[in-house]
């Protein structure tokens, strides 16, 4: 059984480490994406405070599907260029909203979501997933989440 926890009071950065360390040891070697993905959601989960949902979107014939999470029921499917996730998908570049409800375009799959930090997983130049926290307190996401989220996102962008 794997019992992966961050540290006690330890600053972000570090917690993010610790996170990317997990996820490396839990997906190195697999071949399956969905279980590499299942695995890292149930890790945010646990290593990231107030979030009311954490997960992947994958990039499929064009648009976003939903992927593995931890969190209510989410939107199936998203068109690129749609809300927080579709302008990841679009512009390949984080998004970063300390308020969604103030994004042009925002899709409410939650109405208790406040926030949302949004990072493009890109491989050879593509962006073949994103990599969704939501949360339900405005401006929980900072550069330090961003960081963190991107270098995950590049741990995996092998592996899913």
């Amino acid at each position: 059984m794997y019992d992966f926890r961050p540290a006690a009071d330890v600053p972000k950065p570090e917690v993010y480490r610790q996170l990317a360390q997990a996820a490396d040891a839990l997906t190195a070697g697999e071949l399956d994406a969905v279980a590499n993905m299942a695995n890292v959601a149930a890790l945010l989960g646990e290593f990231l405070a107030d979030l009311n949902w954490a997960g992947f979107y994958r990039m499929i014939d064009g648009e976003l599907v939903l992927g593995p999470f931890v969190g209510r029921p989410a939107c199936i499917r998203i068109a690129v260029g749609s809300g927080v996730c579709g302008t990841a998908a679009q512009t390949g570049e984080t998004q970063l909203v300390a308020d969604v409800h103030a994004f042009p375009g925002h899709i409410p799959c939650d109405s208790a979501s406040n926030a949302e930090l949004v990072v493009p997983v890109v491989r050879d130049g593509a962006v073949i997933a994103v990599i969704d926290l939501d949360s339900p307190t405005h401006g929980r996401f900072d550069a330090d989440d961003s960081a963190g989220l991107e270098a995950l996102a590049a741990l995996l962008a092998a592996r899913i």
